[in-house]
């Protein structure tokens, strides 16, 4: 256990010795959450997020279907997007 002082705009300065074994240097994001002891400041992991278009949808909707059945429900699926199915570049279950 270490002691750390905060300074002005509640900054906290981490000890090093904690900031190099949990991996935190400069500019790395933390979490800080409340518990029933205080304050737990972790390491924060940023995961990147890709927003499907809509014809991203149809493409792994109709690319994914494992049979014939399948394959007719995604096609109405993708319909329902808004988009014909046949214009979208896609493999065709086997």
């Amino acid at each position: 256990m270490q002691s750390a002082r905060v300074g002005k705009r509640g900054a906290i300065v981490v000890p090093a010795k904690l900031r190099k074994r949990f991996g935190i240097e400069e500019g790395s994001l933390v979490i800080a959450e409340e518990t029933e002891g205080g304050i737990l400041i972790r390491p924060a992991m940023v995961v990147p997020i890709e927003r499907y278009t809509p014809e991203r949808k149809a493409e792994f909707l109709l690319s994914n279907a494992v049979d014939a059945a399948d394959y007719r429900q995604a096609r109405k699926e993708v319909r329902k997007l808004g988009l014909d199915p046949d214009s979208i570049q896609h493999l065709r279950p086997e």
